[in-house]
């Protein structure tokens, strides 16, 4: 992989992972279009992963520090206390199709472009069923609960598959689940940090003791592919709240539907 095509796929990666298209199915697309796809790209897809994790961190670095204190600094049970809780329950389906499936879930990546196509549909019809169902419930929204947090796990662990937005499947659950828009928004990015944090540190695991297979990349196409990631998802990230307060997810649906069109015909 050339510094240039990592340069392309960073860029993708970070504009694409918080906003409801899949990133991970851009970077399908991309990889194939560069003729770069392949399990040795893992740590590759990772490294851009963690980049986004750290745009999120800056993004909601007053938030998280919030979070931080009112969690370890006071003793009492508090709201902050309350948030994390749901975050690590949103957890749990993704953490269980980490670590039991996660050779199933890999077999998915690298093997064309026609799976990315339909996910990216079906991607689409969410954020077209969510945007029109939420619009009727305006008057009965809520902040985050239980339930929620435990239904969008899900909807985080389910897309898992390229192709499946996970910013779009867990914000658009929330919204059909009721929850305000503000509040889904935050609860998507930082819901997925913990994930991510846990997959970087086991694929780096993994490469120490030699059993990864991304030791092909070069130290050059890491880095200007995780620059890129870091500095467009900053960009991405603060966009895509705006986005979400004016509720305009009908524009990405129509853009998912294309999109996948085409990864069907290519």
């Amino acid at each position: 992989m050339s510094w240039f095509e990592a340069l392309m796929l960073g860029l993708i990666q970070g504009l694409t992972e918080f906003l409801p298209v899949s990133s991970s199915g851009h970077l399908e697309i991309g990889q194939a279009l560069f003729g770069t796809a392949g399990e040795e790209n893992l740590m590759f897809t990772v490294v851009l992963h963690v980049a986004t994790v750290l745009a999120t961190i800056i993004v909601f670095r007053r938030e998280i520090v919030n979070l931080f204190k009112g969690t370890f600094l006071v003793k009492q049970w508090n709201e902050d206390k309350h948030y994390v809780a749901m975050i690590l329950l949103s957890c749990i389906p993704v953490f269980i199709v980490g670590m039991f499936f996660k050779d199933q879930v890999e077999q998915f990546f690298g093997n064309g472009l026609t799976l990315v196509g339909i996910c990216l549909l079906i991607t689409a019809l969410l954020l077209c069923v969510s945007e029109f169902l939420s619009k009727r419930k305006i008057g009965e929204r809520h902040e985050v609960g239980w339930k929620d947090a435990l239904i969008v796990g899900c909807a985080q662990a389910v897309a898992v598959l390229p192709g499946l937005s996970r910013s779009g499947a867990t914000i658009a659950t929330g919204l059909l689940c009721g929850v305000r828009k503000e509040s889904i928004a935050q609860f998507s990015f930082l819901m997925v940090l913990i994930p991510v944090l846990g997959e970087a540190f086991l694929e780096s695991i993994d490469l120490i003791s030699g059993e990864s297979v991304a030791s092909g990349i070069g130290l050059l196409p890491m880095t200007v592919g995780f620059i890129a990631a870091f500095v467009s998802g900053i960009l991405a990230c603060k966009f895509m709240i705006n986005i979400i307060r004016r509720q305009k997810l009908i524009y990405f649906a129509a853009y998912c539907l294309i999109v996948g069109i085409l990864a069907i015909c290519l």
